[in-house]
């Protein structure tokens, strides 16, 4: 288990079991509240998006991807509940130049984009442990292999997106990005200080980011305060929470 480090975590893994009956397998607390459409107005391009990703979804094969798993559930094939196909089918509808991973973990995920991304595209995906190293606190091992880099498009960068000298580093790649998938530690700690940074860049377009797990406890405020036009697509991604944003600038400054 990894060290708790904020209020939230305290409240989310100490004082909510106590207050509350403990959850079974798959269980966690999260909270709601109502959606204000003052401040973020509905968007049709992300409701849009998200039903005719649906749509694709159903019908997506990502057997190739599960096959990477020696042992285990094969979450690429769990759909609805897992985001996979839903992340695979909205690649094959916006089909983005240039990706950006945060998050590498087991190289699930990266496996589907690259799966689903046109041949003269890129995804670049960061993390602070290299891929070929054992993966969090259980020592997960990693789906990817050397093959997977050897065309180029896909690449890892190692660094931590919530120091801003990286964030300095890398803003001309962020910055050109159509598309982030967001799925780092949620710790309370690491995604307010991306955000952060992510808000004093000048993206000249809007690029579609994907926060995984919007429901934690952690993400929740996170979440709450983007100012962008946002979407929840939890019910056709994944159970902890598929957030659609369409990032911009502008909107963020003020948030």
């Amino acid at each position: 288990m990894q060290p708790i480090k904020t209020m939230k975590e305290i409240a989310g893994k100490i004082l909510l079991p106590v207050l509350l009956p403990p959850p079974g397998p798959g269980w966690m607390y999260t909270m709601i509240n109502a959606y204000d459409s003052r401040v973020n107005p509905w968007s049709p391009e992300l409701i849009n998006l998200t039903i005719e990703a649906a749509r694709l979804a159903r019908d997506i094969d990502l057997s190739s991807v599960s096959d990477r798993i020696e042992s285990g559930q094969r979450f690429p094939d769990v759909w609805p509940g897992e985001h996979y196909k839903l992340l695979a089918a909205i690649i094959s509808i916006v089909k983005p130049k240039s990706i950006i991973e945060i998050g590498t973990f087991t190289g699930l995920s990266a496996l589907t984009m690259l799966k689903f991304l046109p041949a003269d595209s890129t995804l670049t995906t960061f993390d602070i442990v290299s891929w070929d190293r054992p993966q969090g606190p259980a020592g997960h091992k990693t789906c990817l292999k050397k093959s997977d880099f050897a065309d180029g498009r896909l690449r890892q960068v190692l660094g931590d997106l919530a120091d801003p000298a990286v964030m300095a580093q890398h803003a001309p790649l962020l910055t050109s990005a159509d598309m982030f998938f967001i799925d780092a530690p949620k710790d309370g700690v690491f995604e307010p200080k991306l955000f952060a940074g992510l808000r004093k860049l000048d993206f000249p377009k809007k690029p579609l980011l994907i926060l995984d797990d919007i429901y934690f406890f952690t993400m929740l405020d996170l979440w709450h305060s983007i100012r962008s036009p946002k979407f929840d697509a939890s019910c056709f991604g994944h159970w902890s929470g598929t957030g659609l944003v369409k990032w911009d600038s502008r909107s963020e400054s003020r948030a």
